[in-house]
């Protein structure tokens, strides 16, 4: 699945220095084993808690929440 992910020009570079010291054309695998390393550092409850966030906004809150995050996005700084 395609997704879109927020990162700094820093994580950026790091990313495909070592991606390219890996032999690889690009950090989608790097991300993905990232992704796989915190979700087996996650207790079972706390990943069942989390999965079941899942549907509890209608789509009039759902909106908000994205409204708001990309507000807050706006005033964002990269360090």
């Amino acid at each position: 699945m395609r997704t879109t992910v927020e990162i700094s020009d820093e994580q950026h570079r790091a990313l495909t220095s070592i991606a390219s010291r890996r032999g690889l054309r690009g950090f989608s695998a790097l991300v993905q084993e990232a992704i796989d390393s915190y979700l087996a550092d996650l207790r079972a409850d706390e990943v069942e808690v989390l999965l079941a966030f899942e549907g509890v906004l209608d789509e009039e809150q759902a909106d908000e929440v994205r409204s708001r995050i990309e507000a807050a996005r706006q005033t964002w700084r990269a360090s």
